[in-house]
């Protein structure tokens, strides 16, 4: 079970580590500034369209890239220096966004050349993403890793939470407002990348061979743990997108209106930030395996309660504890990748995990938008959290030893062993 520390000593032990810290800040800007960006990116398309296709172009043009450049970017992150990759792309984001803004203050700002730069914005994001996930093992002790993991996730749940309600406020003085006040967050963000500095030593680079390039499927398919975290974490999302159901159940189910839509959105969010805040604060030392089955099993519950739930205040409990459980297994997944992940294999196995990543978003909305086509809302959602839990029984018993994992860290030599004859 977790082991609890005074917050003083949780915060103490990550503020020591400067580079965390840089980092922190860092991904905390660029998050709220992509979140600002994302609110008026589409209320101007579809001011400027008024069709609902259109929104879905902006989700399309940032899916094709994140899919079909995720290997090419994780070889890139173990290739080159990490940090300065995030930072090559930070630029690059800001880069694009200043054009939105000049183009948008011109007035000759068009639906064409939003999508343009977004795709450019999803191509950086792309190769940024697996660096930045590869560098924080390289910022702290590994003991601290998953409160470090725990405290990052805070950074992007703060920024989903605050983000869109303040580029919706900004958008009232304009998209263009929204979008220099973005570009300036991109311009702290990629300022604190610059300065910051490694706490561990680089990884050993290795020569670029197609081989290498798919070192990191390899990697994973090899060992068991590993596969099993992000498989679990695949068929879970995938089974469990309810909260793309949101403005059915707002509407017709609830009979709530924009402003519960509103608090709905916003639950999954608060319960992951709390939880991210009292993992920060606990260690988890024992049973973690046990521990993550759980909590996604308690994702499929939560998921079950907000179905069938036929007022506003169970139905927002629900979908608290999904975000609060969802951010337990997140900290546990994420953390036992890293520190079972080789460091100069980091950047490709972060890489196949993003994909894994994103297509179970995408295709989970999907499925739950075509299972309430033909079983309702409800039906749809029912279905999504019994899947859940089968599928949390399914794993236990095909990947035994995640199920009796008793902590994040490797434990045996013999482990280490293994990881490092798994480096191609």
């Amino acid at each position: 079970m977790p082991n609890s520390t005074s917050p003083s000593a949780a915060a103490d032990s990550l503020l020591r580590h400067p580079a965390f810290v840089q980092f922190w800040c860092s991904r905390i800007a660029s998050g709220f500034g992509f979140q600002m960006l994302s609110v008026a990116v589409g209320w101007q398309v579809y001011a400027i369209t008024g069709r609902a296709f259109d929104l879905g172009l902006i989700g399309l043009v940032q899916f094709i890239p994140s899919v079909l450049l995720a290997l090419p970017a994780g070889h890139v992150a173990d290739q080159f220096e990490r940090r300065r990759v995030v930072l090559l792309g930070q630029i690059v984001e800001w880069t694009a966004i200043v054009l939105l803004a000049a183009l948008t203050f011109s007035g000759r700002i068009h639906e064409a050349g939003i999508l343009a730069l977004v795709f450019v914005i999803g191509v950086a994001k792309a190769f940024e993403s697996p660096s930045m996930q590869s560098l924080l093992p390289a910022l702290v002790p590994p003991a601290l890793l998953p409160r470090a993991v725990a405290v990052s996730g805070s950074a992007f749940q703060m920024a989903t939470i605050l983000g869109p309600a303040v580029g919706g406020l900004l958008y009232a003085a304009g998209p263009g407002v929204v979008y220099l006040s973005a570009a300036a967050l991109y311009l702290v963000a990629a300022t604190t990348m610059a300065m910051l500095r490694y706490e561990q030593a680089p990884p050993r680079r290795e020569p670029a061979t197609l081989k290498t390039l798919f070192a990191g499927v390899h990697f994973i398919r090899e060992r068991k743990d590993v596969l099993g975290v992000i498989s679990l974490d695949l068929f879970a999302v995938l089974l469990g997108g309810a909260t793309a159901l949101l403005p059915i159940f707002a509407r017709d189910i609830l009979h709530t209106g924009p402003w519960g839509l509103g608090l709905l959105r916003a639950a999954p969010a608060v319960g992951a930030l709390l939880m991210s805040l009292w993992l920060a604060r606990h260690e988890l030392q024992r049973r973690v395996g046990m521990i993550m089955f759980a909590s996604v099993a308690g994702f499929g519950v939560a998921t079950l309660v907000f179905a069938v739930s036929s007022t506003l205040w169970l139905s927002l409990v629900a979908l608290f504890a999904l975000g609060a459980f969802d951010m337990v297994s997140m900290v546990i997944r994420g953390a036992l990748v890293q520190l079972d992940t080789p460091d100069a294999m980091r950047g490709r196995v972060s890489a196949v995990n993003s994909i894994f990543i994103n297509t179970s978003n995408q295709l989970g909305e999907f499925e739950s938008g075509m299972l309430a086509a033909w079983l309702g809302a409800v039906g749809s959602a029912v279905v999504g959290g019994l899947g859940t839990l089968v599928v949390v029984g399914l794993w236990m018993g095909m990947f035994p030893g995640l199920r009796r994992r008793q902590k994040l860290h490797m434990e045996t030599a013999t482990d280490d062993a293994q990881a490092a004859g798994d480096t191609l």
